[in-house]
């Protein structure tokens, strides 16, 4: 009895929900049927790290699909975006106290009930993550997996030169050291500073902590990209859709 290559193998289970490669590939932005159909025949498309032949199904809400060696999310139910947030907004949902919040700026713009990936102060404002991807949320925030957060700070000036090496070297606070992973002067306004500080930690007020400790009190703070993900020239008080490309960026950027 001749086998039937297009049969699943005992390594790609299919799932109730599996639906035809090229059509979850099309679905979640990739390009046409047609052009899926060509990368799966091409060899550029594994499923569960095992490479996908024509014929193939997979199920966007349990399968690993990977295209050219970026993990594609193709559950079309997740959603991610960015948001400028405001100087004044909290980040929350639902601010007992009245304050202005994130709700009041998503509306009815997602139907997807999404949270933010970490905080802002409400003084501080800049890029930040919204997504229903528990997992990728939880991963971003978790310290062991060193995600480089930039902020642009207004700060007290002049700033001395030998600040950076101070800062990289480990400043001690309160609640244990910090120690930036990068940090340059932007620009000097007088007796104020632009400064750029990138960091992996996520503690409470960290930047403005942190440069108060060293004699350089923050006076405004933009949080200018989030691993792979830049703010860019979104406007304030906007949010877009991630790319898929940005999706699989964040992807790599927790190892997965």
């Amino acid at each position: 009895m001749r086998r039937d290559d297009r049969a699943p193998k005992p390594d790609a289970p299919v799932y109730e929900g599996a639906e035809r490669l090229q059509k979850v590939l099309a679905a979640a932005g990739v390009g046409s049927r047609r052009a899926c159909e060509d990368l799966i025949f091409r060899r550029r498309v594994t499923v569960n790290g095992r490479v996908a032949q024509l014929g193939d199904k997979a199920d966007p809400a349990r399968d690993v699909i990977v295209v050219d060696g970026e993990r594609l999310q193709a559950d079309v139910r997740l959603v991610y975006v960015a948001m400028n947030k405001p100087r004044g907004v909290v980040t929350t949902m639902a601010d007992e106290k009245g304050r202005t919040e994130l709700a009041d700026f998503i509306g009815a713009r997602l139907e997807q009930r999404v949270y933010h990936v970490g905080r802002l102060d409400a003084d501080s404002e800049g890029l930040l993550l919204l997504t229903n991807d528990g997992t990728l949320a939880h991963k971003l925030m978790h310290p062991s997996y060193e995600v480089l957060k930039t902020y642009l700070a207004e700060v007290a000036g002049p700033i001395p030169r030998n600040l950076g090496k101070r800062l990289a070297a480990g400043v001690e606070l309160e609640d244990g050291p910090v120690k930036v992973d990068g940090f340059k002067v932007v620009d000097t306004l007088g007796k104020t500073a632009q400064v750029e500080l990138t960091l992996h930690e996520g503690r409470k007020h960290i930047v403005r902590r942190l440069m108060a400790e060293v004699g350089h009190p923050v006076s405004r703070l933009i949080r200018t990209s989030i691993g792979p993900i830049k703010l860019g020239d979104l406007r304030t008080g906007r949010l877009r859709r991630l790319t898929n490309a940005e999706v699989a960026a964040l992807f790599k950027a927790v190892g997965d």
